[in-house]
């Protein structure tokens, strides 16, 4: 049995636009072979995700998500080719779990190149003057910032989290596993998290005022 190396898993992605976690499994399945992962993956309709990636999709549904009794929601929006695929369970079920994960993760955007420019030049900055590459020589230390440049991505934008549902999947393999299963272009577009009372001014604790008050109204 072949190693499954990170170089056979871009490949298969390459070749069939399937998720990466999807990927790895089936080169695990098939013991390593790359044209039986891609057999693999096509008999689970995983391989055609990346056809459909081009097409329009301007239906679909807003959905929303309430935590902690009113203090957290979300609302998102996520688009289907089709009406009749939007009104589907599956697709429904797929909504609200998006919603769920950005109220429990709190992604900023939904995908790395939805981040401002500036903020991505910031962050490679703070990135290349880290005490523990300042030793590097310059092309070992730009691939080094690459790898943390992932990692950051994997914070702040939806598609590159862990999905919070099964930590073995990235959000995007979860969208693209129901691409597969709707046969249609699903898109994540826009999202939106509330958390009650964020930016406004904290009251001060006056429960010492509290007391007195009460003391006072007693005698």
């Amino acid at each position: 049995m072949a190693a499954v190396t990170a170089g056979m898993v871009k490949e298969l992605r390459e070749r069939t636009g399937a998720g990466m976690m999807d990927c790895k499994k089936a080169l695990d399945e098939t013991a390593g072979d790359v044209e039986k992962a891609v057999d693999y993956l096509r008999k689970k309709g995983l391989a055609s995700a990346q056809k459909k990636a081009g097409r329009i999709a301007s239906e679909g549904a807003v959905g929303s998500y309430v935590h902690m009794g009113g203090k957290i929601g979300v609302l998102v929006e996520v688009n289907s080719e089709t009406d009749f695929v939007a009104r589907s369970e599956a697709f429904q079920e797929l909504v609200k779990d998006l919603a769920m994960h950005i109220a429990a993760s709190a992604p900023e955007y939904v995908r790395p190149e939805d981040v401002p420019a500036d903020v991505v030049a910031r962050e490679r900055d703070v990135l290349m003057g880290q005490p523990d590459l300042q030793s590097k020589p310059q092309n070992i230390r730009e691939k080094m910032v690459e790898g943390r440049m992932e990692k950051f991505y994997s914070q702040i934008c939806l598609m590159n989290q862990i999905f919070v549902k099964d930590d073995k999947k990235k959000v995007s393999d979860v969208v693209t596993e129901a691409v597969a299963k709707l046969g249609e272009n699903i898109q994540v577009r826009r999202f939106a998290r509330f958390v009650l009372g964020e930016g406004l001014e904290k009251r001060e604790d006056n429960f010492a005022e509290e007391v007195a008050r009460q003391a006072a109204s007693q005698q």
